[in-house]
C-alpha cells in the first residue's frame, strides 16, 4: 500500500490554500569558464513561481531562457544563489531517462540501479521488475548488457523505470513519448494518464498545442526572469507578441 503521508501533505496544503512550491526572486548563477575569476552568468536571475496542488503548469521561453535550470531547481538538484524557494513536504521527480545507467551492466541491473537513484527502495524496485520488463518489451535483452542496446531500447528501459515512481510533483522537460512509433503511442498514453491523474505537473515545451492540452496555467520566462504567469492562452499570446529579447549580461562575481 502506498504511503499516505505525501497525499495527506497535499490535502493539508490544499485545505489552507497554500502553494506546495513557491519561488520568490530566485536566481541561479554558473561560471562561464572553469577557472578562478571567470565571469558568471545568471541561468535564472529573478523568477517568481507559485504552484498549488493539482496545478499543471506549462513553462515557455526561448532557448537559453533558463527553463531546464528552473526544473532542476524545483527538483532540488540545484540550490538557488539568491532568492527564496519554499517547498511543502512533497516529493518532486524530474522525468529523467537512463538515469545512472552503466553500459556493462544488464538491463535488469540498470533498472535496479536507476530505480534506487529515483528514490525507490530496493524491495520496491525488485517487486516492479516484471512490470518494467513487460512495459519495455525488451524480452531476453533485459538480461543483456545495455551496451548492446540501440538508442531506442535504452530509452524504452529508462522510461519504463521512470514510470514506476509516483511523485507528488512531476517535472517534464519536453519529452512526452519515447522510442519507435509503436512504443511512442504506448509511452505517450502512459504519461498522459499520469499527467491527468490529478498530479501536480510542471511541463517545459516549445509546442503550444501540447501546452494547451496538458496545462491549466503557464509561466513565461526570458533570460532567467519570470515575465508572466496566468491562463495558458493569455501567456502564450503575450509570449508570441513580444519581440526577441537582447542577450543576457554576465552576473557579478
Amino acid at each position: 500500500m502506498a504511503d499516505p503521508a505525501p497525499d495527506a501533505a497535499l490535502r493539508e496544503a490544499a485545505d489552507v490554500s497554500e502553494p506546495i512550491i513557491r519561488m520568490e526572486n530566485v536566481g541561479v548563477a554558473f561560471n562561464a569558464q572553469l577557472r578562478v575569476g571567470s565571469p558568471r552568468f545568471w541561468a535564472l536571475e529573478d523568477v517568481d513561481l507559485s504552484l498549488a496542488p493539482g496545478d499543471r503548469l506549462g513553462v515557455v521561453g526561448r532557448n537559453g531562457s533558463g527553463k531546464s535550470t528552473l526544473l532542476r531547481t524545483i527538483a532540488g538538484i540545484i540550490t538557488p544563489d539568491r532568492g527564496r524557494l519554499t517547498r511543502a513536504p512533497v516529493s518532486c521527480q524530474l522525468l529523467s531517462l537512463a538515469l545512472g545507467f552503466v553500459p556493462h551492466l544488464s538491463g535488469r541491473d540498470n533498472a535496479v540501479l536507476s530505480g534506487l537513484m529515483l528514490g525507490l527502495r530496493r524491495r520496491e524496485i525488485m517487486q516492479r521488475l516484471p512490470a518494467i520488463l513487460e512495459f519495455s518489451e525488451l524480452g531476453d535483452f533485459f538480461d543483456q548488457p545495455i551496451s548492446s542496446y540501440s538508442t531506442g531500447m535504452t530509452m524504452r528501459l529508462g522510461f519504463s523505470v521512470a514510470m514506476q515512481v509516483e511523485p507528488d510533483v512531476l517535472l517534464i522537460d519536453e519529452v512526452l513519448a519515447v522510442g519507435d512509433t509503436e512504443f511512442q503511442q504506448k509511452s505517450g498514453s502512459a504519461l498522459r494518464a499520469r499527467i491527468h491523474s490529478g498530479k501536480t505537473i510542471v511541463f517545459v515545451s516549445h509546442d503550444d498545442e501540447q501546452i494547451r492540452h496538458v496545462c491549466n496555467r503557464a509561466l513565461w520566462i526570458e533570460h532567467g526572469r519570470s515575465v508572466m504567469q496566468g491562463p495558458v492562452d493569455d501567456v502564450l499570446a503575450a509570449y508570441h507578441a513580444a519581440p526577441s529579447p537582447s542577450p543576457p549580461s554576465p552576473a557579478g562575481s
